[in-house]
């Protein structure tokens, strides 16, 4: 919390996207037991699996166990998880009349589960570390809406917006006036920070990017930011990182791609930034790791700093490699692991 206010701070705070989730052991016996929005739904499961990572990792902060595609399920929108697949939307949005008919209403009672999940959470954690809520962007959750599901380049989804572009508006403000319902529920449940992820930014041009995804996020953070932090996470955005210097977060979010020298020249050290290390890495031993890490961290400095991935765990890490990323963290010394 020191860190997203630009307070000084010993070493940089450490935490991973997707944390709670498939790398660990216990949470693949809860997988084998429970379906995934079973998981999701059940606020005992939900909080014992966000916290998982802060006793068995060492994470300095929980992020809420859940899913960025509860919004279109509360907006009347079928969901369904398919193993090996991922998250499938059997009817995607094509016309007006769907649309129309989204749910916009009564979207956080409709997601009370979340709320009752952050209530055990935050008992759980007794104030140990703080606990993130979270939600996808608008053009992210657009995307599978329109898709019927994940791509690499979400074609339909764009050429919806290039066919139709006042359904396209009209779609993108429904998800925008329900995320946002939908955070400043959580934020009154208790979370300490919010992340706003717009994990399918990047294929986007700079151009569209703004026409489409830019204004609804702002519109976001702006009903929020007055009440706690705002992450707001851009995946592929180096492009148009300028871009997002003025919309309104406490950090952003960066994946691996952005260097840090130029993160920084581009923010001028006024934000606090986080991330940005490649998740494979953690594939490597422990030594790289280590050595990896503080390189990161020589280029971001220690300060305006949250040491992250620069996008989810992979399923496959090993948990001795996560710890390894964190306790590197936990130790870095200054200097160490300079290059030239």
């Amino acid at each position: 919390m020191r860190a997203l206010r630009g307070e000084k701070v010993e070493r940089p705070p450490v935490w991973m996207m997707r944390q709670a989730g498939r790398y660990l052991p216990d949470f693949r016996k809860l997988r084998a037991e429970h379906e995934f929005f079973d998981r999701v739904q059940n606020p005992e499961l939900a909080c014992e699996i966000t916290v998982m990572p802060i006793r068995q990792i060492g994470v300095d902060a929980a992020i809420l166990f859940s899913d960025i595609l509860v919004i279109p399920q509360a907006m009347n929108v079928e969901v369904v998880m398919v193993e090996g697949k991922g998250p499938v939307i059997p009817n995607p949005i094509r016309t007006k009349k769907q649309i129309d008919e989204l749910v916009t209403a009564d979207i956080a009672q409709r997601l009370d589960y979340v709320m009752k999940a952050i209530t055990l959470t935050l008992n759980e954690l007794n104030g140990d570390v703080p606990l993130i809520g979270f939600a996808g962007a608008p053009w992210t959750i657009f995307c599978y809406m329109i898709e019927g599901g994940g791509s690499k380049t979400f074609d339909k989804a764009r050429q919806f917006c290039f066919a139709e572009p006042e359904l396209a508006h009209q779609l993108l403000s429904k998800i925008t006036d329900a995320t946002i319902q939908y955070l400043k529920a959580k934020v009154q449940a208790g979370v300490q920070a919010i992340q706003l992820f717009d994990s399918w930014a990047g294929v986007l041009s700079p151009e569209d990017y703004k026409t489409y995804s830019l204004q609804y996020n702002k519109k976001i953070i702006g009903a929020l930011n007055t009440s706690l932090p705002v992450i707001f996470f851009a995946k592929d955005i180096g492009f148009g990182l300028e871009n997002l210097t003025d919309i309104g977060a406490t950090a952003l979010g960066l994946d691996w791609t952005i260097p840090a020298d130029k993160a920084r020249a581009i923010t001028q050290n006024k934000i606090t930034l986080q991330g940005n290390f490649d998740p494979t890495k953690l594939l490597a031993s422990p030594k790289f790791i280590t050595e990896e890490v503080n390189k990161m961290i020589n280029g971001f400095g220690t300060q305006r700093y949250i040491a992250n991935l620069g996008h989810g765990i992979l399923p496959n890490v090993p948990v001795e490699n996560a710890i390894a990323f964190v306790e590197a963290v936990k130790n870095y010394k200054s200097g160490v692991g300079n290059v030239g």
